[in-house]
């Protein structure tokens, strides 16, 4: 048998969490005296100990320990924890890397002497289109791409013919920026008349007046756009005038490189009276 002390140096566990496992279960001593309290292990429970150290390692937390401890001679039982730990760390991977693209993006748009970069505002026509059309509301605005999707499927085999350029853009309706259920609406400019099928339908669309600013990269930046759109539009006595909207010159359908991605963030205007 050995004492705590000694099970804790040779088991690289602390005292202090040696005495919190026993409290909630997850490895108790082997004997406790009665009279001294002393608590005894025995050494085949530094097998135990190091399955404990391994699976915090993991990044289980020890209530999951626990029940994995109870189930460890299933060999069955214990790759299905192990299988739902490396999901959650494949989505966590994800989510990091999205931040560290964010903090990338963030960086490039710092100059040397700490001031964030400009965009250049410009105020433009969108001419009169004849377009077809896919409006619905969609979970998230990340989700605006099974738009497109539905547009392509539904589209394919009719031999649309596509103006050029084609104004591939997406509509914002909602006055307010949504966490979810999100109205949005994509366009693409045709040439031609054409049948509306379920979802898909043409229609004219009308000229419109714009301050737009166009950006390359991944649309982290589009908060930024937004920025110099607003700053633009006070400073030069501009009000919106309209639901937003972004052209996407080059976009997924264009290069699979998100970098190589220009969009051009679109609000209608007119001058304030």
């Amino acid at each position: 048998m050995l004492k705590i002390g000694d099970f804790s140096k040779l088991s690289r566990i602390s005292i202090r969490m040696l005495r919190h496992y026993d409290e909630i279960g997850l490895l108790k001593p082997e004997k406790v005296d009665v009279f001294t309290g002393y608590r005894y292990y025995d050494e085949s429970q530094l097998l135990d100990g190091e399955r404990i150290q391994v699976l915090k390692n993991m990044g289980f937390g020890l209530s999951v320990i626990r029940e994995i401890m109870e189930n460890y001679a299933d060999p069955g039982e214990l790759k299905h924890f192990l299988e739902i730990k490396r999901h959650e760390i494949a989505e966590q991977e994800q989510i990091l890397r999205q931040r560290k693209h964010l903090i990338d993006s963030t960086m490039e748009w710092l100059r040397k002497d700490g001031n964030i970069m400009g965009y250049d505002v410009s105020l433009k026509i969108l001419p009169k289109r004849y377009v077809a059309s896919v409006r619905q509301v969609i979970p998230s605005y990340e989700e605006e791409g099974r738009l497109w999707h539905i547009m392509m499927e539904e589209t394919l085999g009719r031999n649309i013919r596509y103006d050029s350029p084609a104004y591939d853009l997406a509509v914002f309706y909602d006055g307010e920026y949504m966490e979810r259920n999100v109205d949005v609406e994509v366009q693409r400019a045709v040439t031609g008349t054409y049948q509306d099928t379920e979802h898909v339908k043409f229609k004219t669309a009308p000229q419109v007046q714009y301050a737009g600013a166009v950006f390359k990269g991944q649309y982290e930046k589009i908060t930024k756009v937004n920025e110099a759109v607003a700053k633009w539009c006070a400073d030069n006595g501009y009000e919106f005038d309209g639901m937003g909207f972004n052209i996407y010159h080059v976009g997924p359908k264009d290069t699979q490189v998100p970098e190589d991605y220009v969009t051009e963030v679109c609000y209608p205007v007119k001058k304030k009276q």
